[in-house]
């Protein structure tokens, strides 16, 4: 990767080629750690030009950096538990594409997400949950109820249900960002991170050509139409 990389000097197509790559450095265990010497942190005093947004969880394993292998100035990272949404990760989505120039939007979850589990327990055996962690389950309630009247029943059905409420609750909310979608400007993907392998997969996609997610499982005798 040119150490020189800007929001303003790749597309969505490229900056989602340069994340891809990364994420297959690290799954490979070849990682180049680039963008993380001397010369780049002085480089990136006086001015930042990251190439993506990447709204993710807090999950302490989900470090955008690392399993995207890239360095400093290279991202724009917001995260909430269960990469929740609310007015400042929004404004902080604009501030990405508007102000900085990113060229592409990424919403991250992962499997086996503390939010969607507890968020789920909730739901089904009103469990409640102490101060403003409420808060966290109330934004990922309506993914879990989604999910649970399309009849799903498998844990990646709940995690790619929410990152695609995510998805389209970010192109609903924001009409700066629907605007740049629309225009070609700035494309908005969703990934499901797992784990044990380190990989990510295409969940959903707008301004993008991705494969999407099969459909999620469903439990049996369920009517998912």
């Amino acid at each position: 990767m040119s150490d020189d990389i800007s929001g303003g000097l790749v597309g969505p197509r490229e900056a989602f080629d340069l994340l891809l790559s990364g994420n297959q450095r690290f799954i490979d265990g070849a990682p180049e750690h680039p963008n993380q010497d001397a010369a780049r942190r002085t480089g990136t005093v006086t001015a930042q030009h990251p190439y993506a947004v990447l709204l993710g969880c807090s999950d302490s394993r989900l470090a955008a950096e690392i399993i995207f292998d890239q360095g400093l100035g290279d991202l724009f990272v917001v995260r909430t538990a269960g990469h929740a949404v609310g007015a400042e990760v929004l404004g902080s989505v604009e501030y990405g594409t508007s102000v900085l120039g990113c060229p592409l939007v990424v919403v991250l979850g992962h499997d086996a997400c503390g939010a969607v589990a507890a968020t789920r327990a909730a739901v089904e055996n009103g469990t409640t949950a102490q101060g403003y962690v409420r808060d966290v389950i109330e934004r990922v309630t309506p993914s879990v109820l989604a999910a649970r009247a399309a009849g799903v029943s498998g844990d990646d059905g709940f995690i790619d249900t929410h990152v695609r409420y995510t998805v389209d609750l970010i192109m609903e909310r924001s009409r700066e960002l629907a605007d740049q979608v629309d225009s070609g400007r700035t494309a908005v993907v969703g990934l499901s991170y797992r784990l044990a392998e380190g990989s990510v997969r295409p969940v959903t996609s707008r301004g993008l050509d991705l494969p999407s997610a099969p459909a999620p499982a469903t439990a049996p005798g369920s009517d998912s139409r």
